[in-house]
């Protein structure tokens, strides 16, 4: 079946060549002007003799230049691969090499890493160099507008098939070296077909895009979903509490997806009630588990729901979400989204029964066709078809899917399974927490002892063994954690979502260094 998945953006402009499609402040582009831009580039790429099927990389923010890139990339019947902007020269040598791109077009503020990087990987032959206005192009690479500047308005998207991969997003590389996530037309059409139903756009929608475009989530569920809904995205290069408040109200935002440390930042903004927030009629969150206190409070100050949703960049990203026409549960992560099935398997990989823990296993239209050339990784991950998540969870007499914890971050101290993400949640209900992980520590007694590393709302202090006390009345004896690291804050990934890795290798290194670091003497317990 032949399919391309620019065709979402075709449609949308078919439709309503005229309505707005992207704001930046007081930039406006409608579907037209972003569809010729990305015939621009695609008639660009082939001019360059770039054939279908290469791999093109694409380092910016959350710019109008994105998804004219994007969709130009898809148009030519490449393979997308974004990269973070904040990346440095061997981790962007590391992804154009392992994709073998044969071309990279990068934002100018990120340039001297950028060309650095491109320069190292052999395989680039075209590096563009992208800016709001034009110039300054370095040497050796050309100049966004000059490259698309003389090329046609007009351009026939190849013919791509429905099980081509067209996008490689690569995973965080927590256990190692980053993989490259192969996504198809399909998986990826899919995944923002179903959205469209699911979040019932209207035509009046305007959602703000500051979930970073290079990620899945971004990418998937904002820009492709809202490009196949036809809707408005305002943009928000980088998440700041007050313009993102600024920006619902000035746009009149209606929808709004983001991690639970942006909500917490908008909801305990100190001029938050002064802004306008009415429009917002539906609110997503996902990329790391919400805790039913942000929830509660977000409904509570804004009157809007917070719905969760979860997948990972394998699954296109999402799996499951809390459907509106199916009913939500605060903490769970929903229900299966159509053609999808979850399964909670043991480490036999055998099913569960209700109510047991065990690994989410997911099938269906959404799961990758594989790791980017690494067939190792990739039979480990999908075993007869079912995409091993490493996430443990369990299912509940209803239906709705819950999330206790990473395999991974499982904490097994003295025989006992302790799930920080439980853990996490008590901590979340002390009044002065902003901020909580919950790591294991090599312990000589029980193999490894609960440790919880925290962060103060604004204007507020922990007492670390008054913090200790409250949860310890709340869960069982040998879950609390025995030590409690107080910090400015936690470090964070490009999405806003607590980096757990980091604040084990800043623990592991010492609480010391990693509080002198930090600029904070540590608390204990």
């Amino acid at each position: 079946m032949s399919f391309n998945l620019a065709t979402i953006l075709e449609e949308s402009t078919r439709r309503n060549p005229d309505k707005v499609a992207l704001i930046l402040d007081d930039f406006r582009m409608t579907y037209k002007q972003l569809d010729e831009a990305a015939n621009q580039v695609a008639n660009a790429l082939r001019s360059r003799g770039i054939e279908p099927g290469a791999r093109v990389g694409l380092m910016l923010p959350n710019v109008p230049h994105f998804p004219m890139i994007y969709f130009g990339i898809l148009k030519a019947g490449c393979i997308a691969v974004p990269m973070n902007p904040l990346l440095k020269a061997p981790e962007i040598e590391f992804y154009l090499r392992d994709s073998e791109a044969v071309a990279f077009f990068y934002w100018d503020m990120f340039a001297k890493e950028a060309v650095e990087g491109a320069r190292r990987a052999t395989s680039v032959k075209n590096t563009v160099h992208v800016s709001m206005l034009g110039g300054g192009a370095a040497e050796g690479t050309t100049d966004f507008f000059q490259l698309i500047g003389t090329q046609p308005k007009a351009f026939d998207s190849v013919a791509t098939g429905a099980d081509d991969i067209c996008l490689l997003i690569y995973t965080s590389g927590t256990t190692g070296k980053p993989k490259g996530a192969a996504l198809t037309n399909f998986n990826l059409f899919e995944c923002c077909h179903v959205g469209t139903h699911i979040f019932e756009f209207q035509d009046q929608d305007v959602i703000l895009a500051t979930l970073p475009m290079f990620h899945s989530f971004g990418l998937s569920n904002v820009v492709n979903g809202s490009i196949h809904g036809g809707i408005t995205m305002t943009l928000l290069p980088r998440f700041d509490a007050d313009k993102a408040l600024q920006v619902i109200q000035r746009d009149k935002v209606t929808l709004f997806m983001g991690v639970p440390t942006m909500y917490f930042a908008m909801l305990h903004h100190p001029e938050r009630s002064t802004y306008d927030l009415g429009n917002l009629r539906l609110c997503v969150s996902g990329g790391a588990s919400i805790p039913g206190e942000v929830i509660r409070a977000w409904e509570q100050a804004t009157g809007t729901k917070i719905l969760e949703g979860y997948g990972l960049s394998e699954t296109s990203p999402t799996a499951t979400f809390n459907q509106l026409d199916v009913g939500q549960k605060v903490g769970s992560i929903g229900t299966p989204l159509w053609g999808v099935q979850l399964k909670i398997f043991d480490d036999q990989g055998k099913e569960v029964a209700q109510g047991e823990r065990g690994e989410i296993c997911i099938k269906g239209h959404n799961v990758m066709k594989e790791y980017w050339r690494n067939p190792e990784a990739t039979a480990e991950a999908i075993k007869d078809g079912w995409f091993h998540s490493g996430d443990i969870g369990f299912v509940d007499e209803e239906g709705f899917f819950f999330i206790v914890d990473r395999k991974k971050e499982m904490i097994i101290r003295g025989g006992f399974n302790v799930y920080p993400r439980e853990i996490e949640e008590v901590i979340y209900e002390y009044p002065a927490v902003a901020e909580a992980a919950v790591i294991g520590m090599p312990d000589d007694k029980f193999g490894e002892e609960v440790h919880a590393v925290v962060a103060a709302k604004p204007g507020q202090t922990i007492d670390s063994a008054a913090l200790q006390a409250f949860v310890k009345e709340r869960v069982a004896a040998y879950k609390y954690p025995r030590t409690i690291t107080v910090l400015p804050e936690l470090p964070k990934g490009p999405t806003g979502k607590i980096m757990k890795l980091e604040v084990k290798r800043g623990m592991e290194a010492g609480e010391g260094a990693y509080a002198q670091v930090k600029g904070e003497a540590p608390a204990k317990a």
